[in-house]
């Protein structure tokens, strides 16, 4: 194996039940070095040890123990100045004796103790039997954990004097600074989880009670080789497929009977309807038809998407009988950006039509009718356009100084908001940061006087306007903030969207005498409730986490998934649309335990006891977004998850097609050709 630190993704805090479940986690992780005869797999005692048992068990590989004790500093135990290992090893971090003025005596005095407590572990856990001897092997070195890693500093340094062939590190959790640091000193370090900030190793667990000494030796003396181990994590996997088979619900289609559907919904004022790939025809179907049955029988009045404010708003004002556009296929010709196919597509194409025809259908009862919004915040340059537009009819004077103020970004390349971000990041370019904030507040200051200059619906266009000046505000910052970190970009697209569902929904209740209700349409990276996924880890949030917060007891996420099929994706950004072959879901991934159900389709509801105690369990869950790369679909498609605290309901379909764009390239006509497709013809 080549020298990587290589992490299952990011991931909230108490992704694991326990260390067994983060054991088995680290084993599929490991999978790479089950055919090796070689491989030695070494807990450190004793926390390290039921993680490692599970890897092993795994791996189909010995399992032995190898004992590390911490040198505490005198008075403050807690605080590791070193570690004391199996062989002698001592890691001893010379500043911090420094910086303390520890003493030999005193350093003489904690090594004494710890070394007389290591052999007294080495003595009892392996009963006289001798260490094994990895001369030559692949060690596997597992802890539960890491924080400075000072520990394991002195694991591998005692492991080197051994001449193994190779040392992996395997931990279910640490800082992504230590791996990194690991990661120069042995073949491979394989982490489950880097959680940022880093807290405590503990945070990643939900159980993390201490490991005794009579636990070490029952794992110590139970077999980890042999085919009884694997039989069993079978049996433990049709198991679950079992407890799904009698819990689920038919969903002809993916959508669910009206009276499921109903059921789930009860009075929530906001459903959020995910999608596990941008591209799948049977997601956005099903969606489109869930949200007509809403829209009909529980009075939705509004659909906001994962799309850009602006031309969302020109489908918004074509449903409603307002604007130009003379079809639902011209009012989608707002959606130029990358990826077009996301909105422009045949599915999205009917329910427009259709909604037009519901609202038509309302007559002149604006409070029955049902609009169409977008959430995100790429339209930068469109909004500004916009912000002005609605200036130059209402205040010529306000308009001005919009354009004074928004011609800071003349200076950035053409409408390529990226290559302003890229500029302002690295001071290659102006901020436009003060611009834009001045902008929004001189809109909204000027409330009034818009109000009252705009005639007839002026509340509806104000509203658009602002939400317009808060999307450039918001935009401008996103594209500062790609080029430090994805987290810190995420948190704001993110906070962008649930912010700007909210104030949908204060703007639909001025206008009503009940209560709004919307639909969301996102993806279910977006949907799902961070907390429950490994990409709070890192600190992200997600839209669905930010409305159960919000409005904990009138929100319902629900989800989609898809074990194999096709879907519509591009091979990289800015790239044409390509149909692609989806392929088997993984092993151990929640894909392949639905898939074990044996049903075409079906709905799954959290609320069900058993149900939900078998998908408590940590898996993995596949994510396709506008990009597919089937290639290295384990790091880029793939996160584990919690699906019971994820969503309150999965619906999942086994095979599943592209979505048909509006306009589609010969990439997309030929398709992929599947794998067994004959090359020597």
């Amino acid at each position: 194996m080549s020298n990587s630190t290589k992490t299952s993704a990011d991931r909230a805090e108490h992704v694991f039940q326990d260390r067994r479940e983060a054991g088995r986690v680290l084993g599929e992780l490991l999978e790479a070095y089950r055919t090796d005869p070689r491989v030695v797999v070494l807990g450190l005692a004793r926390g390290g040890v039921p993680v490692a048992w599970e890897v092993a068990a795994a791996l189909d590989a010995p399992l032995d123990t190898f004992v590390v004790r911490k040198l505490g500093v005198p008075g403050r135990e807690e605080f590791a100045m070193g570690a004391l290992a199996s062989g002698g090893a001592i890691v001893l971090n010379d500043d911090l004796l420094r910086d303390l003025a520890i003493t030999p005596r005193q350093l003489r005095e904690v090594v004494d103790r710890e070394g007389r407590e290591l052999i007294r572990r080495e003595t009892e856990y392996r009963d006289n039997r001798p260490p094994p001897d990895v001369a030559g092997k692949v060690v596997i070195l597992v802890d539960d954990g890491l924080a400075t890693g000072a520990s394991m500093f002195a694991a591998i340094a005692a492991l080197r004097q051994q001449e193994p062939a190779q040392i992996v590190v395997a931990v279910p959790a640490a800082p992504e600074s230590t791996c990194r640091e690991l990661g120069a000193m042995v073949d491979d370090v394989v982490c489950a989880t880097m959680p940022f900030p880093f807290r405590a190793v503990g945070a990643s667990f939900w159980n993390f009670r201490q490991v005794t000494d009579d636990e070490v030796r029952d794992l110590l003396t139970t077999p980890t080789i042999g085919r009884g181990r694997h039989e069993a994590r079978i049996l433990e996997f049709a198991s679950a497929a079992g407890v799904v088979r009698l819990a689920c619900r038919g969903a002809p289609g993916g959508i669910p009977s009206r009276a499921d559907l109903l059921d789930i919904v009860g009075d929530a004022r906001v459903v959020l309807i995910g999608e596990s790939s941008h591209g799948t025809q049977e997601f956005y179907a099903a969606r489109a038809e869930m949200t007509r049955i809403l829209i009909e029988e529980k009075g939705f009045t509004a659909v906001a998407a994962e799309a850009d404010w602006p031309d969302a708003y020109r489908v918004n004002r074509y449903v409603r009988g307002q604007g130009p556009d003379t079809s639902a296929e011209e009012a989608l010709r707002g959606f130029e950006r990358f990826p077009a196919w996301m909105w422009r597509n045949t599915t999205v194409l009917d329910f427009v039509a259709w909604l037009r025809q519901h609202n038509d259908s309302c007559g002149p009862d604006r409070a029955r009718q049902a609009g169409f919004y977008g959430l995100d915040l790429y339209s930068l340059h469109r909004s500004i356009r916009e912000v002005i537009d609605y200036l130059d009819r209402v205040d010529p004077e306000a308009a001005r100084r919009a354009r004074t103020r928004y011609s800071c970004f003349d200076h950035a390349a053409g409408e390529d908001g990226q290559a302003y971000g890229y500029a302002a990041a690295f001071g290659a370019g102006e901020s436009c940061e003060r611009q834009v904030v001045e902008q929004l507040i001189d809109l909204q200051r000027h409330t009034i006087d818009h109000l009252l200059d705009d005639g007839t619906d002026a509340e509806d266009h104000l509203f658009y306007a602002e939400r317009n000046a808060w999307s450039v505000r918001d935009a401008e910052e996103y594209y500062r903030t790609m080029f430090r970190g994805r987290v810190a970009s995420w948190n704001l697209r993110d906070r962008h969207m649930a912010d700007t569902l909210d104030a949908l929904i204060a703007h639909l209740d001025r206008r009503a005498d009940t209560p709004s209700r919307v639909v969301v349409w996102a993806h279910n990276s977006h949907v799902g409730d961070a907390r429950a996924t490994e990409v709070g880890a890192h600190g992200e949030l997600t839209v669905g986490q930010l409305v159960r917060e919000r409005y904990p007891q009138y929100c319902r996420l629900i989800g989609f998934t898809t074990y194999s099929g096709s879907v519509t994706a591009a091979s990289e950004w800015n790239g044409p649309a390509e149909r692609k072959t989806v392929r088997a879901a993984l092993p151990s991934s929640v894909e392949e335990l639905f898939h074990e159900v044996g049903k075409e389709s079906f709905l799954v509801r959290m609320q069900d006891g058993l149900v939900a105690d078998t998908l408590r369990t940590a898996r993995l869950g596949r994510a396709i977004g506008v990009i597919y790369r089937p290639d290295t679909e384990r790091q880029s498609h793939y996160v584990h998850a919690r699906l019971t605290e994820q969503f309150d309901a999965v619906i999942h379909i086994d095979t599943t097609h592209a979505l048909e764009p509006l306009e589609y390239s010969s990439l997309w006509v030929d398709g992929e050709r599947p794998e067994t497709y004959p090359f020597a013809l």
